[in-house]
């Protein structure tokens, strides 16, 4: 085993959709992750966009652009916190979110326009139905699927002592 193996992170996926309340509720777990494990724990955001969220798939589309300009999370989350406002003003919102935190807001809407994003979303959305994912949000780590659509109780636990598992190897 070589070093690199030993100090590679343990991945985390969160198949999220960004117009969905229970996924803003998780971000409080997300945060308790994030300061327990550091960077011992890798958290990726996948998209989950839901049929029933008309904007959500622009929203993930904006995320990701987000990321490309070094926001991923801040955005995600920034997005999260105004949910039932995106329901209300779509896309406008997404570009508002953008330039509050200092993004190229018009580069937001190009990508929203130019479509760049659509297949990194089509295949996340993919990938999770593959898996068996069917709401937001959804953990995977370690192999394992931890559904938080229906209820988040207990889940961060065992997320926890799955990383603990992962990470004592």
């Amino acid at each position: 085993m070589s070093d690199t193996d030993t100090t590679a992170p343990v991945v985390l996926d969160v198949w999220c959709e960004l117009q969905c309340t229970d996924c803003r509720t998780a971000l409080d777990d997300l945060r308790a992750l994030r300061a327990r494990f550091g960077e011992r724990l890798e958290i990726r955001l996948r998209h989950f966009p839901l049929e029933k969220h008309k904007h959500s798939y622009a929203a993930a589309q904006a995320a990701e652009e987000a990321a490309e300009q070094g926001q991923g999370w801040p955005y995600a989350e920034a997005v999260l916190a105004r949910a039932e406002e995106l329901e209300k003003r779509g896309e406008p919102l997404l570009t508002e979110v953008a330039a509050g935190l200092g993004l190229d807001a018009e580069e937001i809407d190009t990508a929203l326009i130019d479509g760049r994003h659509m297949l990194v979303v089509d295949a996340d959305q993919a990938e999770g139905k593959a898996i068996g994912v069917t709401g937001t949000p959804t953990y995977v780590i370690g192999g394992e699927r931890l559904d938080g659509g229906k209820s988040q109780e207990g889940l961060r636990e065992r997320v926890e002592e799955i990383a603990e598992r992962l990470l004592a190897g």
